[in-house]
């Protein structure tokens, strides 16, 4: 069991199925959530501005490719930067409505990516990703 997880995805519907899942299965304790890239990033800001001995950074991000404000192209751009090195432990799963053969190799440049799967999330999912972390 993971202690925190971050979904960003811009679909409330899709954030809820997320953090039901998740909850049913155990696979987190706790689930945070953001509605695009951008507010993810800030997320991250005020952890590290926030620091403190307690402070519980999430493990893991399911992270969509598709949304309005910032995509998770650009998420991933800056999340790779110097700036948010400190989060460089987090590992990234990205979830999107298309299996594009393009979009697959491109998460490779990315090494906090470890998979692409297709949405919805579910309990087999979180079974096949309990095995691999």
């Amino acid at each position: 069991m993971l202690d925190k997880i971050l979904c960003i995805d811009d679909d409330p519907i899709t954030l809820m199925l997320c953090k039901k899942v998740i909850s049913k299965t155990g696979f987190s304790k706790e689930t945070d959530t953001a509605h695009n890239g951008e507010e993810a990033l800030n997320y991250f800001k005020n952890l590290k501005e926030n620091k403190s001995e307690d402070l519980i950074l999430p493990k893991l991000i399911f992270l969509d490719l598709n949304m309005p404000i910032m995509g998770g192209w650009e998420f991933l751009d800056y999340f790779s930067t110097k700036e948010y090195q400190d989060f460089n432990q987090t590992k990234i799963i990205v979830l999107s409505s298309t299996i594009d053969p393009e979009d697959l190799e491109k998460t490779k440049k990315y090494p906090m990516v470890i998979d692409f799967l297709p949405k919805p999330i579910s309990i087999s999912m979180l079974e096949y990703l309990t095995a691999k972390l």
